[in-house]
This record gives structure tokens, C-alpha cells and sequence, in this order.
């Protein structure tokens, strides 16, 4: 998962037709070079690049912090110039428009991937760039059960706590001890399991109002047998091969499951399987997914996703809501 929020909207002044002004943005880029270096920096980084369903425009500068006081100095740096700041990790549950975005976006990964265990038994920290999936493996290198199910997420801990990332009745945020963020005042907070207030694809993280970055965060494990844990980690591997469109670009599961039913269940029901917009199909292997067929552009995308809900709710009466988060869109339709 791979998003943390978008914290500020651009103020009046920097506004344009066509967006940032030139001048903040030479400002901001010479800002960032001198505390990060140029290498650190990516001017109109095609969004496509950093994102699992393969579309977007670019956004027009892209920062790699490697340490907490870097992220620290990017966010308040755009916040003093008024300029629109994303959190991005693997981009596994975002769709950017065609556009591009027209802002800045902190980019967590190499650098910031760190996982390592600490002195409470059975508890892994690891910063929020760090995958899911090596959370799970490092879990199985020290005996211990619990994160299996994130063997195959291919998102980060960041965008993972900010949905409560899960998969076959696992879920990341019954595993959290603690999680550790960064707010607007600059200050570092610790958030128990309880006030993050988890629930299925939730957290208060995604609530706009908090304004927090998650850093990285805990997980409490307990002991087991290494071999299990492997079988089981190798079973779900198994069943993720057979059962889902991996070798063509998606963002997952594309609805929330709803309450008594199954998405992917419901859109097949509707005769939907291989429906197509452009280059975005609804796929024929799980219905629960919209994939990218090699040429599609984000508005295919987004079309096929509104299409299938309605389609849904007009003859089931369910209203299926997007897990996807939306970046760079004018309209925001769910």
C-alpha cells in the first residue's frame, strides 16, 4: 500500500494555469539539493514508473529521503511554500491521473526500508518504506508466525498501516504493538494498537485531519515452527498464482469486499468478467480485478471502475466502494 495521504492543497498565489509556479518550484528544487543533493531529486518523474497499475502523468518533482529528519525537512519545506506534498511507497493502491500530480512527491524506499528486532520478544520494528513482503520473511528467518499473510502484499508498512492492509483473514493491524509518525508541528508521536483505530481497510491514519506520517511501526509476533510457517507463507504463494491476474499490472483487489458478500463474486454475477474500457479489462481470471492490459491510460481505469460499480448497483443494489486512492484527479468520485 502504498499511500499516506495528500496533506496540503497549493495556496492561491502558486496557483497558474498549468500549475506551480516556475519560480517556487526552481526555489524548491534548489532547497532540496542543498540539504539532500541533486541525486536525491527527480524533476517531472513519470508517475507511471513508481506505481503497480503502470499509468499517470508525471508529477512534477519527486524527493528520495533516506533518513527520518529528511522527510522531516521535505514536508515542512512544502508546507512553508504552500506546495501540494504526497507520501508515496510502491504505489499498489493508487491510481495518479493522466495528468500527473501537481506537486511534490516524498518518495519512501531504499534508504528507508530498515527492519530489525527489537528488545521485546517477538516484536519487529521496520521504518515505513520497508515491503510487506520482506516483513514476512524476516518473521520466518526468526521463528515467528503472524505476518504469513503478507508474504504476497507487494506494498509497504506505511500505505499498509494507513488501510490496514490483509489478505486470506489476516489483517496488518491486529499485529501492531506501535506505530511511529511525524506530524505537521514537526514532533514524533507513538500511536498504541487501539488509538489507530483499525478496522477492515482502516485506519484514523486515512483520516485527512491527522496530517501524520507514518514513520514505520512495530509488530507483535509469537513463536513457531519455522517449516510451518514456510508451508504456509508457500500455501498462500500457491493460491495467489492460481487465483490472481499477477502477470498483468494491477492495484489488487480494485473493491472493498462488502458486508456478506464477495466483490469479485458480485461482478462475475453481473456478467462482467472481461469487460473493457480502452486498455483497462475486469479480468478474466478474478473478477475482483481491473488490470492494465499493456496500454491503458488512467481514465480507462478509472472509467472501468465507475462502470462496474454502477453496473453493480443497478442490478444487485450494492454499492461496491474502490480500495484504490485516487492522485492528480480533478473529480473525485468516490
Amino acid at each position: 500500500m502504498s499511500i499516506q495521504g495528500d496533506f496540503q492543497k497549493p495556496r492561491e498565489e502558486n496557483r497558474r494555469e498549468g500549475g506551480i509556479k516556475k519560480e517556487t518550484l526552481e526555489g524548491l528544487y534548489r532547497a532540496f539539493s542543498e540539504r539532500l543533493g541533486e541525486k536525491a531529486l527527480r524533476r517531472e518523474a513519470p508517475l507511471w514508473e513508481h506505481v503497480s497499475f503502470r499509468v499517470g502523468g508525471p508529477c512534477r518533482l519527486m524527493v528520495f529521503p533516506q533518513k527520518e529528519e529528511e522527510i522531516a525537512f521535505s514536508a515542512e519545506l512544502c508546507r512553508q511554500e504552500g506546495v501540494p506534498f504526497f507520501i508515496l511507497g510502491r504505489g499498489t493502491n493508487l491510481l495518479p491521473s493522466d495528468e500527473g500530480y501537481e506537486g511534490v512527491v516524498i518518495k519512501l524506499g531504499a534508504g528507508f526500508d530498515g527492519i530489525r528486532e527489537e528488545a521485546r520478544e517477538g516484536s519487529l520494528y521496520a521504518q515505513a518504506g520497508a515491503l510487506l513482503s520482506s516483513m514476512a520473511r524476516a518473521a520466518l528467518e526468526r521463528s515467528l508466525t503472524g505476518l504469513e499473510f503478507a508474504a504476497g502484499i507487494p506494498g509497504t508498512l506505511g500505505g499498509g498501516v494507513v488501510m490496514n492492509a490483509g489478505a486470506y483473514d489476516g489483517q496488518l493491524g491486529s499485529l501492531i504493538r506501535q506505530v511511529r509518525t511525524l506530524g505537521t508541528d514537526g514532533k514524533i508521536r507513538c500511536y498504541s494498537r487501539e488509538e489507530c483505530g483499525f478496522s477492515y481497510r482502516h485506519s484514523i491514519f486515512q483520516d485527512q485531519k491527522q496530517n501524520e506520517i507514518i514513520l514505520g511501526a512495530s509488530v507483535s509476533l509469537l513463536p513457531g515452527e519455522t517449516e510451518r510457517i514456510r508451508e504456509k507463507m508457500e500455501d498462500f504463494s500457491r493460491r495467489r498464482s492460481e487465483k490472481q491476474p499477477l502477470s498483468f499490472p494491477s492495484a489488487g483487489s480494485t473493491f472493498k469486499r462488502p458486508p456478506g458478500h464477495f466483490a469479485g463474486q458480485l461482478i462475475e454475477e453481473a456478467g462482467l468478467k472481461g469487460l473493457s474500457v480502452g486498455g483497462a479489462m475486469v479480468s478474466t481470471l478474478h473478477a475482483g480485478f481491473i488490470i492494465n492490459q499493456g496500454n491503458a491510460a488512467a481514465r480507462d481505469i478509472m472509467d472501468l471502475i465507475l462502470l462496474v460499480r454502477d453496473t453493480v448497483a443497478d442490478r444487485r443494489g450494492i454499492l461496491l466502494e474502490p480500495e484504490v486512492k485516487l492522485l492528480g484527479w480533478e473529480e473525485t468520485p468516490w
